[in-house]
C-alpha cells in the first residue's frame, strides 16, 4: 500500500488559498472541507470557491462534504473539478447509488463515518467505494485530538479490505500529527488528512515529508 498525505486547507489562510495550496505541492491531494452549518456547526466554502481551487491547485482536490443532502450536492462537486468526493453515510439516502454516480463522472467516490457511526454496514459493500473515511474526531473543526476509540474501526475496515481483496483506501481525518500518525497507520489507514500539523509547521514541505516517512514503514509492511 502507498501512503497518501492530504493536507487540509481548513488550516490554511483563507485570504491566501492559492499561495497556501502551492505550499503543499509535494502532497498527494489537497483536502477540502465543505461544511454547511447544518450537518456540522461550522461553515466554510462552497461550489464557487472549490471550482476556482480546482483550477489553480498543484495537486488534485480531495473534497470532504460535511453537508446535508449529499445526494443532491456531491455530483455538483464532481462537476466542479474535484478528483475525489467523499460524502457522509449519515447524510445520504442511497450511498451506493451516489457512489456509482460519482464514479460515472470520473471521480473517486468516498464514504465517511462519524466517530460514533459503525463501519460494519459498509464492509459488505467495499467494491462500491474507492475510499472509506473514518473520522477520528467529531467533524466540524480542526485541531482536535484523536478519539482513540475510533482506531478499532480502522482495524476492522482494514481486515475486511484484505479479506475482500479490494483496492479501497482508508482515510483518517482528525488529530493526525507526528505524534499520532504511526499508531493510526498501524491500525490500517493509508491516507492521512493533516491540517494544523502541516500548516502550523515552519517548513510545510518538510512536515509533509516527515509525516510520510513516519507512516510508510507500517503502511508498506
Amino acid at each position: 500500500m502507498a501512503v497518501r498525505i492530504n493536507p487540509s486547507i481548513l488550516s490554511a489562510d483563507f485570504a491566501n488559498l492559492e499561495r497556501d495550496l502551492a505550499l503543499i505541492a509535494t502532497a498527494d491531494y489537497a483536502h477540502v472541507d465543505v461544511m454547511d452549518q447544518h450537518f456540522v456547526p461550522n461553515l466554510t466554502i462552497g461550489l464557487p470557491v472549490v471550482t476556482r481551487l480546482a483550477q489553480v491547485s498543484p495537486v488534485p482536490l480531495d473534497v470532504h462534504l460535511m453537508v446535508d443532502d449529499a445526494d443532491r450536492w456531491a455530483p455538483e462537486y464532481a462537476a466542479a473539478g474535484a478528483a475525489s468526493v467523499t460524502f457522509h453515510a449519515e447524510a445520504t439516502q442511497a450511498p451506493v447509488r451516489l457512489a456509482r454516480e460519482l464514479r460515472s463522472r470520473g471521480v473517486r467516490a468516498g464514504v465517511a463515518i462519524r466517530p460514533a457511526t459503525p463501519v460494519e454496514p459498509l464492509l459488505d459493500l467495499l467494491d462500491e467505494f474507492d475510499m472509506i473515511l473514518v473520522m477520528t474526531v467529531e467533524p466540524g473543526f480542526g485541531g482536535q485530538p484523536v478519539i482513540e476509540g475510533t482506531l478499532p474501526k480502522i482495524r476492522r475496515a482494514r481486515q475486511a479490505i484484505r479479506a475482500a481483496k479490494t483496492a479501497t483506501w482508508i482515510q483518517v481525518d482528525g488529530g493526525v500529527s507526528r505524534q499520532t500518525i504511526g499508531r493510526i497507520a498501524a491500525a490500517g489507514a493509508d491516507t492521512f488528512v493533516a491540517g494544523s500539523a502541516v500548516y502550523d509547521a515552519a517548513d510545510v514541505p518538510g512536515e509533509i515529508a516527515a509525516l510520510r516517512a513516519l507512516a510508510e514503514p507500517t503502511v508498506s509492511a
